[in-house]
């Protein structure tokens, strides 16, 4: 099955590339390796402001988390043109807005991980790192950013 089918058999609709908020550019490319920049979390296309263990449960996140696994899709696309060229996906680094006594960052960061295994199937299968960290920028609750590898 090609990962526009499975795509479709899920219900998304890739968006866009979302115009960055600073002073980067969306992805870079450098040989066989596409480095996606950070996505924030955004919920009806305003950045998905909390903070996990204050004002935010972990299923909330895991959806936030889910969410941006959609964007940073779009990117890919928007990348590489045809997200059947992706070989693997290498990594994803998430970042996670959250109190000094929330401990489930691994599991809010699963909201990507498993969409992303879901639509990639073996290629989906990924290295990642997930931080709690004190703020990220708007207020969002999470923010990841994904390696990938083409073919």
């Amino acid at each position: 099955m090609s990962v526009y089918d499975k795509l479709t058999e899920l219900n998304i609709t890739l968006p866009p590339v979302a115009i960055p908020a600073a002073a980067y550019v969306p992805f870079v490319q450098t040989g066989n390796l596409v480095f996606l920049s950070g996505h924030l979390a955004k919920k009806d296309g305003k950045p998905w402001v909390g903070q996990l263990g204050k004002n935010m449960t972990t299923e909330q996140g895991k959806s936030a988390a889910r969410a941006i696994a959609i964007d940073l899709m779009g990117t890919l696309h928007a990348a590489v043109g045809d997200l059947n060229r992706v070989k693997r996906i290498v990594k994803l680094m998430s970042l996670v807005n959250s109190t000094s006594e929330f401990t489930e960052q691994h599991l809010v960061t699963n909201g990507a991980s498993e969409l992303i295994g879901e639509v990639f199937a073996g290629a989906g299968a990924h290295a990642r790192s997930a931080f709690g960290v004190a703020q990220i920028p708007m207020g969002a609750c999470v923010e990841i950013e994904m390696i990938a590898e083409l073919g």
